[in-house]
């Protein structure tokens, strides 16, 4: 059996973008987002790398009656320090060594829209009474003015971090904390949305089919019991990655799983859940053999088919109770 990629029938694109699933978890989401969007509070989305925290930032800003104005977005771990400030309030010319030109700042281009602060958690703590200033008085001066420049900006802030106990450290400003958690969105991590994956992997396969011309209808059913067994540490990335990494290997209509990746995802899980996985593997091997008519060897044959060696998928045969249609 196959889960053909066309059905059931995907969510359609809108403000959501790509929130894919039907999970009780995401649909807290869904409608913690509705419920803030068309505020000006600030919002600070939570969760683990690879959830998906700027999609929900985005999507609170297209729900959001800023929609229409810019949408800006700064990642507080992607610079150094020192160009950090700039990068937010911008600076005058001669401001400091190579500063040639005036240039604008984050916030200032995010006027009257939102700006998205991703890694927030990294923000220097050098940095945090400015930042806590602008959005207590929506004001700043730029490097080397003394200007005041008003602004009307909107604050997302996504973290990995727990801010609560970097607080306790020393390590992140309580009052910039309070600030910022003004309306918190805790985005549950794939474990824990595992019903969303068929819908997930649907929406990716046929991305990426897409985008590489391949012609992918079917998704097989051991394949997608592979994946919901997973707990996926990565979360939504890694799954995506994941199943770009497989359409490259797949040439049929069917999405192929090669046997040393449905061997590493075998590691690491339970007794009932390797049983699981070792059924879906003798289940995925016998669609295989199917595939290749029953031979094992050459061009054609499960093996190659597999990306493994003719006498090790013997071995794994034997192992599973599986009896070679065709000893070629």
């Amino acid at each position: 059996m196959a889960t053909a990629i066309l059905a059931p029938k995907l969510p359609p694109a809108g403000t959501e973008g790509e929130l894919i699933g039907s999970s009780p978890g995401l649909q807290q989401v869904r409608n913690a987002v509705q419920m803030v969007a068309r505020t000006d509070s600030t919002v600070l989305i939570q969760g683990e790398t690879g959830t998906g925290k700027e999609l929900i930032a985005r999507a609170v800003h297209e729900e959001s009656l800023r929609r229409n104005n810019p949408y800006v977005k700064l990642n507080c771990a992607a610079m150094p320090a020192g160009l950090l400030e700039s990068e937010l309030f911008g600076h005058e010319r001669g401001a400091f060594t190579g500063a040639w030109t005036q240039t604008t700042g984050r916030f200032q281009l995010a006027n009257n829209g939102t700006l998205f602060l991703d890694e927030i958690g990294d923000l220097p703590l050098e940095l945090q009474p400015k930042l806590l200033r602008v959005l207590q008085e929506q004001e700043f001066e730029r490097l080397g003015s003394s200007r005041t420049i008003r602004v009307n900006v909107r604050i997302v802030a996504a973290t990995n971090q727990d801010l609560r106990q970097m607080v306790q450290d020393r390590r992140f400003r309580a009052d910039l904390y309070y600030r910022l958690n003004v309306f918190p969105i805790a985005i549950p991590p794939l474990r824990e949305r595992k019903a969303d994956i068929p819908l997930l992997a649907q929406h990716f396969v046929r991305k990426f089919a897409r985008s590489m011309n391949k012609d992918i209808n079917y998704i097989p059913d051991t394949v997608m019991s592979v994946l919901q067994l997973q707990d996926w540490p990565g979360n939504i990335r890694e799954l995506q990655n994941y199943l770009e990494r497989a359409v490259v290997l797949s040439s049929g209509p069917r999405l192929f799983l090669p046997h040393s990746e449905l061997n590493l995802l075998v590691k690491n899980k339970t007794p009932a859940a390797t049983q699981t996985l070792a059924e879906a593997e003798r289940s995925h091997i016998s669609e295989v053999l199917q595939q290749s008519g029953g031979v094992v060897g050459g061009r054609d044959g499960a093996a190659a088919r597999l990306g493994i060696p003719r006498t090790t998928l013997l071995h794994r045969m034997q192992k599973l109770g599986l009896r070679p249609p065709n000893r070629s």
